[in-house]
């Protein structure tokens, strides 16, 4: 039992050591996704003033036919998943790589998620950040395979008589 336990701990030290590396790499692919939303956003809005409108008014003028609308939602889209990843580009730069530790919420967005994780490659985490996320990845498989092996073999322990 105690041999698998180390094993986890072991097996959960290498891979949350790991995250550091994988978030900084999200980070730059996420600032990457903000700048190309941030020129369309623009765009729009540059286009919008120069017909005398409102970001609203100009997306408000955008029906009539199903091409129109579908843009509209389109471009409504386009701007709250601007807003959305600018926010959390926004926080994750602002923390340090230990604090990033506590925010995988921050890396939601599933499309940058998925190209970020298809050419990730692991690093050795020389690093502090990567030396506390590999302590955090010992204690949680350590614990967890510990607990569960625990909670199977509880109804197989003897029970010592006084």
């Amino acid at each position: 039992m105690r041999v698998l336990a180390l094993v986890a701990g072991v097996a959960g030290a290498a891979s949350f050591s790991q995250y550091p590396e994988f978030s900084q790499q999200y980070i730059q692919r996420l600032a990457g996704q903000v700048d190309a939303l941030t020129v369309v956003v623009a765009d729009f809005d540059r286009s919008a003033s120069a017909s005398g409108l409102t970001r609203d008014a100009a997306l408000a003028q955008m029906q009539g036919t199903d091409f129109l609308s579908a843009r509209r939602q389109d471009m409504q889209a386009t701007f709250v998943r601007h807003q959305r990843l600018g926010q959390n580009l926004t926080l994750l730069r602002l923390a340090t790589p230990i604090e990033r530790i506590a925010m995988p919420h921050r890396l939601a967005d599933a499309d940058t998620l998925t190209k970020t994780w298809s050419d990730f490659r692991p690093a050795l985490p020389l690093t502090i950040e990567g030396a506390v996320a590999s302590g955090l990845g010992y204690v949680a498989g350590w614990g967890l395979v510990s607990a569960l092996l625990s909670l199977l073999l509880w109804p197989f322990r003897r029970r010592v008589r006084s």
